[in-house]
């Protein structure tokens, strides 16, 4: 699923929004995971999984291309874990899902509902 895929789930689900609100609200939430990720928090999101930043240690690797040695740098990597509700939901037999737009639309609302707690000090 794209990022317009996402925003027209919204408007499906919520006729009552316009095109412009719902992509401004979806751009809204990716925005606000992206500078919590970029703070080191952890994002929950219930039934759905989390967001973490793990850290990776300096290390040698190799150039793929020459074979050579180079020096790979620390750095912090966003890490997603899948809870269990979500888990369940990917593993049920295709007759079982429910239509394409519901789990996108409700994938929004809930970081949508997190990002608000995060914002208010909640999450």
């Amino acid at each position: 699923m794209t990022k317009r895929e996402l925003i027209e789930a919204v408007i499906h689900e919520r006729s009552s929004i316009p095109r412009r609100e719902a992509e401004a609200l979806v751009n809204s939430v990716f925005a606000s995971l992206a500078e919590a990720l970029a703070r080191g928090e952890r994002i929950e999101i219930r039934g759905f999984g989390s967001f973490i930043v793990k850290r990776r240690n300096a290390r040698e690797g190799l150039n793929p291309k020459t074979g050579e040695l180079v020096s790979v740098m620390a750095k912090r990597v966003p890490f997603f874990k899948a809870g269990k509700e979500l888990k369940q939901r990917v593993d049920r037999q295709p007759d079982e899902l429910p239509t394409a737009t519901q789990p996108a639309a409700s994938a929004v609302a809930a970081a949508s509902q997190a990002t608000v707690a995060a914002a208010q000090g909640e999450g």
